[in-house]
C-alpha cells in the first residue's frame, strides 16, 4: 500500500441505523490515505461490518472542536489523527 504521509487523511466508521429514533452507532474500523495522483484511496480495515452497517469515510476533527461540534446535526464521532 502507497500513502502520500503516515498520517491518515481519513477514518472509516460502520455506522448502524437505529429505528428508535436514538443516534446511530458508529464504530471507527479503519482509516485512509488518498492516492498521489489524487484519484482513489488506500483502505486498512481492522475490522469488517456486519449486519447490514453501511461504511462512512470521514475527515478525521481536532479534539478541542468536540464542543462546537455538539451543536451540529451531524452525530459522527470527533476523532484525532495519527494511527
Amino acid at each position: 500500500m502507497t500513502t502520500s504521509s503516515n498520517k491518515p487523511s481519513h477514518r472509516i466508521y460502520a455506522v448502524t441505523k437505529r429505528n428508535s429514533g436514538d443516534k446511530n452507532d458508529w464504530t471507527e474500523i479503519g482509516a485512509a490515505w488518498p492516492h498521489k495522483d489524487g484519484k482513489g484511496f488506500s483502505l486498512k480495515l481492522d475490522f469488517l461490518p456486519l449486519n447490514g452497517s453501511e461504511l462512512s469515510l470521514r475527515v478525521p476533527k481536532p479534539k478541542d472542536a468536540a464542543d462546537a461540534a455538539s451543536s451540529e446535526q451531524d452525530n459522527a464521532p470527533t476523532v484525532e489523527g495519527g494511527y
